[in-house]
């Protein structure tokens, strides 16, 4: 499974990529702020909403502290997707939140 810190995102975003971020924590979580862009799929509806996502784009994956989104890289990296885990999750975020 593919890897990138927290710092190496807020570092692409900043150089103005446009990185296709997954966050799948809870709703509630999300509230409390997100990586600007992001789309919240949460982790239990991945499975019924992965044909939104498109298998010729790479996503990364976000969650509270990288464990939930490590689960959701391996379950997409298995139906063939391209997938980067965002270690440390939102835990480890220092850039800003929307």
């Amino acid at each position: 499974m593919k890897a990138i810190t927290a710092k190496e995102v807020e570092q692409l975003l900043n150089e103005g990529k446009k990185l296709n971020i997954i966050d799948v924590r809870e709703v509630d979580e999300v509230a409390a702020g997100k990586i600007p862009g992001a789309v919240n799929i949460r982790l239990g509806l991945l499975e019924f909403r992965m044909h939104e996502l498109d298998k010729s784009k790479e996503y990364i994956m976000v969650c509270r502290s990288g464990a939930r989104s490590g689960q959701a890289s391996q379950f997409l990296e298995y139906q063939g997707f391209n997938v980067i885990n965002m270690t440390g999750g939102m835990m480890s975020w220092e850039g800003i939140v929307e």
